[in-house]
């Protein structure tokens, strides 16, 4: 562990020097801020307002005590803060911002159809042991792609390993959904038609993170699935294809849905390829279907049906895909706003296809995650 080797005090800021050489400016009002006093103990929520204090704030007297911590009695309210080291030095943004971005994400490619096993994991692991939980929230989080194997194959049974992570997301699909073929359906999962790789609920401002596809029955000839990590297929383009690349994070797509079964008209922009503050990859929005008539301006028209052309094309690629048939007791588990996912034609009158579909905000993932962790 890092600890203080001498302390600087500047106009907005306190220079703090480390015993291996780094140098962190934390400004005052940040420090003010996060006095570790600031914070309700059971909430962790901060009670502290910083507009209680004026802008001119600063230390009045500031020290190292015996125990390495950093003491500082304020100009302003009559308050002595005591800081950490090792808290100061975990959030640190001037040793952050020098720092080079790495993703947490792992891409891949058509190469993961020889390891499919690589992404599979038992449902009574995760039913049973936190480290199974662990295991799967990981897949999902990093991978984008998990199949839960044997799990039970009775209706509405799949709420109880889904329970293990949060509460799913409710739409006007209902929680589940019944992926069957119908009579004059409202959406083109619930026919026998192919589906291409596509993002469910494009034209939401917030679509679902996570989907759950639980299979209940599959003896319908035809019905494989496909899949493809779009943001693998937008790594090779900004590293290829700039241009087309450039195109897709900077023009809003207009996606639209009309479903007559709500009395609703649902519509969004949204650009192809949207990216994080540190440029890498918050999601993808992609589907053929729900794509409404764009109304780019008339100078990138071309430029944009091109691109977006282009990308369709990759996402469709076998160099990105994988394909898989879906058993009784598989749960088709992955990340809604990364990885882009599709199905066959089938035949209704081969046999049966029941899939039941169960969303989830990646809020509830990566939180979850992060608790067990202990981030």
């Amino acid at each position: 562990m890092s600890s203080i080797s001498r302390l600087e005090k500047n106009s907005n800021y306190l220079k703090v020097i480390w015993d291996d050489g780094e140098e962190s400016k934390f400004n005052y009002l940040w420090l003010r801020d996060n006095c570790p006093s600031a914070h309700d103990k059971d909430s962790r929520h901060r009670m502290f307002n910083i507009l209680s204090v004026s802008t001119d704030i600063s230390p009045k007297t500031y020290n190292v005590n015996i125990n390495g911590s950093l003491e500082i009695e304020w100009s302003e309210g009559d308050h002595k803060s005591s800081y950490d080291p090792s808290w100061l030095r975990k959030n640190c943004y001037t040793i952050k911002n020098k720092s080079k971005y790495v993703s947490p994400y792992k891409l891949w490619d058509s190469s993961l159809q020889n390891n499919l096993e690589s992404i599979h994991i038992n449902h009574d692991e995760i039913i049973n042991s936190e480290e199974g939980l662990i295991k799967w929230l990981e897949l999902l989080h990093y991978t984008g792609i998990a199949i839960v194997k044997n799990a039970p194959t009775e209706k509405d049974s799949a709420f109880k390993v889904l329970n293990k992570i949060s509460h799913t997301r409710e739409t006007f699909f209902k929680t589940p959904f019944e992926v069957i073929n119908i009579p004059k359906p409202n959406n083109s999962a619930y026919t026998a038609h192919a589906l291409r790789n596509h993002m469910d609920l494009p034209w939401f401002e917030n679509p679902p993170g996570y989907q759950f596809l639980h299979c209940l029955v599959n003896s319908a000839k035809g019905g494989d699935s496909s899949a493809v990590d779009a943001f693998a297929v937008a790594e090779y383009l900004k590293k290829n294809e700039k241009e087309t690349f450039d195109v897709l994070v900077n023009t809003p797509l207009k996606f639209r849905d009309k479903d007559y079964t709500q009395e609703a008209v649902r519509s969004v922009y949204g650009s192809a390829i949207s990216l994080t503050k540190d440029g890498d990859y918050n999601d993808i929005r992609y589907s053929i279907a729900t794509l409404d008539a764009l109304d780019c301006h008339p100078d990138i028209m071309d430029s944009v049906y091109r691109a977006h052309h282009r990308f369709g094309n990759l996402l469709h690629d076998a160099k990105f895909q994988i394909n898989f048939r879906l058993e009784p007791g598989d749960i088709f588990s992955f990340n809604n706003r990364r990885l882009l996912h599709g199905r066959t034609e089938f035949d209704p009158n081969s046999g049966h296809r029941h899939l039941q579909g169960y969303y989830m905000d990646r809020d509830e993932i990566i939180g979850r995650l992060n608790y067990l962790k202990k981030n």
